[in-house]
């Protein structure tokens, strides 16, 4: 059973029951998507081939909305297919607005369920395999990093997912910094498939821009909020000093 003492706090007891479950959830998640397509649309989502995926799923839109949770949750765990690739797809299947919302929101469960997985089950099989100032650092910086990690372009999903699960950090600080973080990055890709941007650009330079301009805003902020403080703790000129009564 998931417990939760406080929200970003998950505790699970007997830990490797509840991670066995995950696993076969997950593993049936994806037979069931593969075995509802009947074909393989797995290497055509590789190969780009949109319009047959389109032709496929003609007249099963859920089987169409399964199918892409799927595709989801292999990209946030293994990163093979492009995220640009993904959102294409749902855009053209579902239209811009529920494609975007589709991407996000299975981009958020899936986030969540590599997660979970990771921190109860593969702890201890991944924990080695990276340095423990990196997951310090993760954990330090919580929301930031993970937010940050989310909107910048050459970190790849997965390899979020599973940091945040070998460490420490609050599950509140991971969920909210992915999910404004994929919402974001989400509506600059869209922009692409839906038609305003030209296709020239890639999910790269996107990124980057969005990067950029976040880390340019939040830094002017700072720069704002920091003089404002010092002119207020400024005494104002030819004011009377106020004389301590001994």
């Amino acid at each position: 059973m998931i417990m939760k003492n406080k929200w970003g706090k998950l505790n699970f007891t007997q830990g490797k029951i509840n991670g066995k479950i995950i696993l076969v959830g997950m593993v049936l998640l994806a037979i069931a998507g593969l075995l509802m397509t009947g074909q393989d649309f797995l290497r055509l989502i590789l190969d780009g081939d949109i319009d047959k995926i389109r032709t496929a799923f003609t007249g099963n839109p859920l089987n169409a909305f399964l199918f892409m949770l799927l595709v989801m949750m292999i990209q946030n765990s293994f990163t093979v297919i492009p995220l640009i690739l993904v959102i294409t797809i749902n855009i053209t299947l579902f239209g811009v607005v529920n494609g975007f919302l589709w991407s996000w929101f299975t981009s958020v469960i899936a986030a969540v369920l590599v997660f979970i997985g990771v921190r109860f089950l593969f702890k201890d099989l991944l924990i080695n395999r990276f340095p423990p100032r990196v997951l310090e650092d993760v954990q330090t910086k919580g929301f930031t990093y993970v937010f940050q990690a989310r909107i910048f372009p050459f970190v790849p999903t997965s390899l979020i997912n599973i940091l945040a699960g070998l460490s420490t950090v609050h599950f509140r600080h991971f969920f909210l910094g992915t999910m404004f973080g994929n919402f974001l990055f989400f509506i600059v890709l869209s922009l692409i498939p839906a038609g305003i941007l030209s296709s020239s650009f890639s999910e790269y330079e996107l990124g980057m821009i969005l990067f950029a301009a976040i880390t340019v805003f939040l830094g002017l902020r700072k720069v704002y909020l920091r003089k404002k403080r010092s002119i207020i703790n400024e005494p104002l000129e030819g004011s009377p000093s106020k004389e301590i009564s001994k």
